[in-house]
């Protein structure tokens, strides 16, 4: 085990890095962040940040130095990154289960491998392969980037052929998978931790809701039949074993209007849906992650109320800062902001969540709540 003031690495520095950071100096532990931006959330928290790019080699070198071991808060950290990194320190989740994830292509086969389903795909890596891959998955459809896309990034709705062509212009050539729009009842996600020793141990599943596909609101515990929710953290445990996974991961699911359970993607780190348990559980998917990184027993994820998350886009900002007066004068609301120097359209610069011993109170206080947070401009 790697005990307290021990310095442990981080690789990114966003607002997942920022509340490991947070989790692992409240247990006693120093950081040390890896991340190019000098104004990152996580960096202006750590103990140390390094200003360099994620290959750079003095800046690895300082990390397998100083720091005991060393986690990733994104997904497309390089692989050889941590492969040169794990040859003197523990990295926890290794290259081998990074690149499963970095790529949609690899990430559905390894799923369909492990015996679970997903949605019906092709894979489109050049022009030509267009019209077989449409008459393949059918119509209606999405094409996706194979790597790189993100929160509805990346993707192009079609519904002919020929439109499948131009998306896949669209997308810059490169190779994409073509998924299968489906008729869904609702979309869940499992936050679970894997231990060297193999332990898993899933917290609560939670109902998500997108918007213009971004994460909006996720309700914990999912209204959903308890024999799915077995299902769920089942399949999700099968894959972070599929992944010989140690660490923090996550798995989106489809649950289609029939009822079949489909693996959407997984996500190799702590996950947006999860942001429930900094407030909700004994212990968060953030100490978790410290812990299975350090080789600690795994904490309780008991759920202890029912819980609503909202994402905080930067749409909320555009007329000046959001009025958080509502929200905080509400006694079960909890708003985290990351710190993020400028505000964008679409880009998640904060979270609330509402507890409430009554799940459909917390979701009416929830969305009453979102609705109060739009400036009044000086001229309205």
């Amino acid at each position: 085990m790697i005990l307290p003031g021990h310095t442990l690495g981080m690789l990114g520095g966003g607002q997942l890095g920022r509340m490991f950071t947070v989790a692992a100096r409240t247990l006693g532990y120093r950081v040390m962040v890896l991340d190019p931006d000098s104004g990152s959330p996580a960096g202006r928290m750590a103990d140390d940040h390094v200003h360099a790019a994620y290959g750079d080699g003095w800046a690895l070198d300082q990390l397998a130095q100083r720091c005991a071991a060393i986690t990733t808060e994104f997904e497309n950290i390089p692989a050889d990154t941590l492969r040169h990194l794990a040859d003197r320190v523990p990295v926890r989740p290794g290259a081998a289960a990074l690149e499963h994830t970095q790529n949609r292509a690899r990430e559905k086969h390894m799923i369909r491998r492990a015996g679970l389903d997903t949605a019906p795909f092709e894979v489109v890596a050049s022009a030509d392969q267009v019209e077989a891959a449409f008459q393949s998955v059918g119509d209606p459809a999405i094409l996706k980037r194979a790597a790189l896309g993100y929160d509805g990034k990346g993707q192009v709705s079609v519904d002919s052929a020929e439109a499948c062509r131009r998306a896949f212009e669209r997308l810059g050539r490169v190779p994409c998978v073509l998924e299968r729009k489906l008729d869904l009842a609702v979309e869940i996600s499992v936050v679970l931790s894997r231990g060297s020793d193999g332990v898993c141990l899933c917290y609560p599943v939670a109902e998500n809701i997108h918007r213009g596909g971004i994460l909006h609101m996720s309700i914990v515990p999912a209204r959903v039949p308890d024999a799915t929710v077995r299902e769920a953290c089942d399949a999700a445990i099968a894959l972070a074993v599929a992944l010989d996974y140690v660490g923090l991961m996550a798995v989106e699911f489809f649950i289609t209007t029939e009822g079949q359970l489909l693996v959407n993607e997984v996500a190799p780190r702590p996950h947006n849906s999860g942001h429930f348990t900094l407030d909700a559980c004994i212990t968060s998917q953030f100490e978790q992650q410290v812990r299975a990184l350090c080789g600690l027993p795994f904490g309780d994820t008991h759920l202890l109320s029912p819980v609503v998350m909202v994402n905080l886009l930067g749409d909320l900002w555009t007329d000046g800062e959001p009025d958080w007066g509502m929200l905080l004068s509400h006694p079960r609301a909890k708003l985290h902001l990351y710190g993020k120097e400028e505000a964008r359209p679409g880009r998640k610069m904060g979270h609330f969540c509402v507890l409430d011993t009554h799940q459909d109170q917390a979701i009416a206080d929830a969305e009453r709540l979102f609705d109060a947070l739009p400036a009044v401009r000086a001229d309205d």
